[in-house]
């Protein structure tokens, strides 16, 4: 199976980064999706140690990568990216699936999943 997620050069570095500072070094990198946001979808990423029976495992840029048997159909396709400005930096996801999206781009939905919307 292809990787479901594109970890770009920039975004990896970011997350090494977070790693070492939080100690998390050698812990997976977890992203998954969960009912919620104002679109009804919303992303999840962060540091975990176990790995689940049901979890697609690869590695980019050195970082091993978990997705949940259900998040992964939703993600598959999705780049992840780190971009920096004057008003700071920040994660990008471009999820190729998602039809709509709200505008903190962090709640989306797709054509197959609407989720579970909630005020914003």
């Amino acid at each position: 199976m292809t990787d479901i997620i594109t970890l770009t050069e920039a975004a990896a570095f970011q997350i090494k980064d977070m790693m070492k500072e939080h100690e998390e070094e050698g812990a997976y990198l977890r992203i998954g999706v969960k009912g919620g946001g104002c679109s009804g979808l919303s992303y999840g990423m962060g540091f975990d140690h176990e790995r689940h029976e049901d979890d697609h495992e690869f590695e980019q840029h050195g970082i091993k990568i978990l997705v949940d048997k259900e998040s992964a159909p939703i993600l598959q396709g999705t780049v992840i990216d780190y971009k920096q400005s004057l008003m700071g930096g920040g994660f990008t996801i471009n999820n190729p699936n998602a039809i709509a999206t709200c505008g903190c781009g962090a709640s989306f939905r797709t054509a197959t999943n609407a989720g579970t919307p909630e005020q914003c």
